[in-house]
């Protein structure tokens, strides 16, 4: 009887310290063994020669929008899943709102597992949806394994995931706090984006960089103090996702050493891609909160070397391309781009 499944020969080993030559001994999907320098003699169901390749973690994307049940067509779990795997992921957390049902209570939640065990070819996890309809239900999916609660502090974009309000968003917060989990916020300021947006096109302003003057940085910062104030009141746990800049980064380092329970993420679209990106392309590189200038990508960087930026995931949000086709109107068109297999790449290149 073999004592491994796998073993991974003469590969060059990436951990956090160092890049060795070594072999990798796994049993059950668990490394049992990682020898350095020397050949792990044993035998293996199967042996894999890796000389010349790399061997790294595989990358845990804590934010992608698969929209299955009810938007496969958007792009569902089988597609997205092997696009994950093709980048290197071996696990993800799907967000709540693209599918339909979202998922905020069980029964959706026991929706979107199904689709999941059939089709996704990676380990998937689930964050649960706040919405103002769904405090009572928080428990019941947290219990059923949620990873934790998405909240939008302005407006999805999907018609059944609602935005929360200020009493919304501190109730629930305080629901989630009685059970020790955490909130996960899409910290943009509805009125500092609603009205500059309207004036933007009052004066027929529709241009890419019109659309991103309309969401300013400090519509995050604004709703980024927000929220850490509820956080501070409430103790909830908080995580800000997609900050676009390190101006917003600085805000959350701030409450973190005041002993707040907040972390950040960013994505590779915001290291990656600036304002000329979104004009050359169009609606491909249209996201919200929207891409920024030169500087902002730089300093991101160096938040990132800095330690600063606690998780950067890729917040894949795919759509059908007639959805991303903009012509002169760049506040027409889903706002999403699609990032789930690139994220390795970009942080093995830009990043490395």
């Amino acid at each position: 009887m073999a004592t491994y499944d796998l073993i991974i020969k003469n590969g060059t080993i990436v951990t956090a310290e160092s890049v060795v030559q070594g072999d990798v001994a796994i049993k059950d999907g668990k490394i049992q063994e990682v020898s350095i320098g020397k050949s792990i003699e044993a035998a293996a169901e199967k042996e894999i020669n890796a000389e010349g390749l790399h061997i790294l973690p595989g990358l845990i994307d804590t934010h992608v929008h698969f929209n299955e049940p009810g938007r496969t067509e958007w792009e569902g779990l089988e597609t997205g899943s092997r696009s994950l795997a093709a980048g290197g992921a071996t696990s993800f957390f799907d967000m709540p709102l693209n599918s339909t049902p979202p998922t905020i209570n069980k029964a959706n939640l026991d929706l979107k597992k199904a689709c999941a065990d059939e089709k996704s070819i990676v380990n998937p996890y689930y964050w649960g949806g706040l919405v103002p309809e769904n405090i009572a239900d928080l428990k019941e999916l947290h219990e059923n394994g949620v990873i934790g609660f998405k909240a939008f502090m302005s407006p999805s974009g999907i018609a059944d995931f609602n935005h929360v309000d200020d009493e919304t968003i501190f109730k629930g917060m305080k629901k989630i706090a009685s059970f020790g989990s955490l909130l996960a916020v899409h910290a943009e300021s509805t009125v500092i984006c609603d009205q500059l947006a309207k004036e933007k096109q009052s004066e027929g302003k529709t241009s890419a960089r019109d659309f991103v003057e309309s969401r300013p940085i400090i519509s995050e910062i604004e709703a980024v103090r927000r929220i850490i104030s509820y956080a501070e009141a409430t103790g909830c746990k908080l995580h800000v996702v997609h900050a676009s800049s390190r101006k917003v980064v600085e805000v959350i380092t701030e409450a973190k050493q005041r002993g707040v329970d907040i972390t950040v993420e960013t994505c590779p679209h915001y290291l990656a891609l600036t304002v000329k990106d979104l004009e050359e392309k169009g609606g491909l590189a249209k996201c919200c909160p929207p891409l920024r200038d030169e500087e902002e990508v730089e300093d991101l960087w160096a938040a990132v070397a800095n330690g600063e930026i606690n998780v950067i995931a890729s917040d894949h949000s795919p759509a059908p391309a007639s959805m991303k086709t903009i012509t002169d109107n760049y506040f027409e068109g889903w706002g999403g781009i699609s990032g789930a297999q690139s994220t390795l790449n970009i942080m093995l290149t830009e990043g490395h």
